[in-house]
Formats: structure tokens, sequence, C-alpha cells
């Protein structure tokens, strides 16, 4: 029953962040982790979990969406595909001990990524000239970390769209939840097929994540956001420490 109630609020929680700033996976991979899922497939449960937010989010921002030539969104959609497909399959020959050594460093990177956002975005914004409009390279590795680890996806995305010199912010988030719905699609699909989703817990974290992505609007009005980013990143520092606490046996 705590096993239950636990995961439930952590898919309720997941979508009420998700839906307010992004982390969402910051509570629900540690929550499988904790309810005794191997790392590896707690990883794969927990992008299956947060998995329908992304399609309502897209359709949020179809009009800025329409001003994307046809070409442009299917290629952009295409490498993150591709990229988004290579990072799911490096998790599956991925070991439970090989994901638990790169965990940490994963949870501290994204963590961060999460508080410095926005000086990141400003920081890419600075030095946008340079770099290749909508470059391959940048996109595909990008999609090969979501496939791998989906945590602060949206962050680096954004960051990544400020260096190709996109100034539009809604067109910026319109196609990052556009990307990350497709990136999310093809990671689900090879999990599911290799047969290592926990679909149980999955399933249960899935509704409650609808329910609170449903919520995060009225949510969004009462709480600052602030004060939910601040408890984003607590959690992403906690659990950061506290698997490398695990990864050096303390």
């Amino acid at each position: 029953m705590l096993e239950t109630i636990v995961l439930a609020l952590a898919g309720f929680g997941a979508g009420i962040v998700n839906a307010i700033a992004g982390g969402g996976t910051f509570l629900t991979f540690p929550a499988l982790v904790w309810a005794g899922v191997p790392p590896v497939m707690a990883n794969a449960t927990s992008t299956v979990s947060v998995f329908p937010g992304y399609l309502g989010s897209v359709f949020g921002y179809v009009d800025e969406l329409k001003t994307l030539k046809r070409a442009q969104l299917i290629r952009l959609t295409a490498i993150t595909l591709l990229g988004g497909l290579v990072g799911s399959l490096l998790l599956l020959v991925s070991s439970n001990a090989a994901f638990s050594l790169i965990v940490p460093f994963l949870l501290l990177f994204a963590t961060t990524a999460f508080l410095f956002g926005q000086d990141l975005k400003a920081w890419a914004e600075r030095h946008a000239r340079g770099f290749r409009p909508e470059g391959a390279i940048g996109l595909f590795l990008v999609s090969l970390y979501g496939g791998y680890f989906n945590g602060g996806l949206g962050i680096v995305l954004l960051s990544l769209f400020a260096l190709w010199g996109w100034r539009d912010i809604h067109l910026s988030n319109g196609v990052k939840n556009g990307l990350s719905f497709a990136l999310s699609t093809i990671s689900v699909a090879t999990f599911a097929i290799a047969g290592i989703v926990v679909w149980p817990k999955a399933i249960l974290m899935m509704v409650f994540a609808v329910a609170g992505g449903y919520c995060g609007a009225w949510v969004a009005k009462a709480i600052p956001a602030g004060a939910v980013r601040a408890i984003v990143v607590v959690i992403g520092y906690g659990m950061s420490a506290v698997f490398f606490a695990r990864l050096f046996g303390l």
C-alpha cells in the first residue's frame, strides 16, 4: 500500500511539475528505484509513465508548429527519432551496474541544467553566431541523451535552439514539445518491445501523471513557479547525492 501511494504521488507530482516547469522524471525515476525496480527498468518505466503528457503539450502549440515548413519539421523529427532510437538501444545494452555507475552524473547534469536553464539559454543566445541553424549533429547528440536518460531534455533542447539563433520562445517550446513527444514515442516502443517496462507501475503512474498535468494550470496559479522549481532542484540534487552514496557504498 505504501509503495502504491508513493508511486501515485510521484506520478501526480511529475504531471504537475512537467506542466509548470518540467523535470517530472526527477520524481518518477527515484520513486521507482525506491520501489525496488532495477535502475535500467526504472528509467524505461519512468519514460513511459510521463509520456502521455507530451501529446497534450504538442496540441497547445499547433499554431507555432504550422509556421515551420513541412520539410523542415520532418527533417528535425527524423534526426530526433534516429538519436532517440540509438540512445534507447544503448540503454538496452547497459547493465544495471553500468547504468548505476553513470546515473548519478546524469542526474547531476540534468539538475544543474534545470537550475541554470535560463542562464544556459542566455549564454547560448549570446554565442549563437557561428553555429549553423538546425545542425544535425547537435540535435542527434541531444536526442541520443534523451533516449538514454530523459531527465532535463527540455532545457537542453531549448538551449540548442538558442544556439541555432531561434528567438521566438513560443516556437521553441512548441518544437521542444513536439520533438520530445517523437523521441518518447520511439523510446517507449523500443522499451516495450524489449520487455523492460514494469507495466503495472507504469500505468499507475501514467494515470496520476495525466491527472497531475490537468491540475498543473491550477497549481501554477496557486504556487509560484519558482517554488516548484526549487522543489525539483532539491529533489534532483538530493537524488544525485543518494545515488553517489550508493555508488561508493556509503
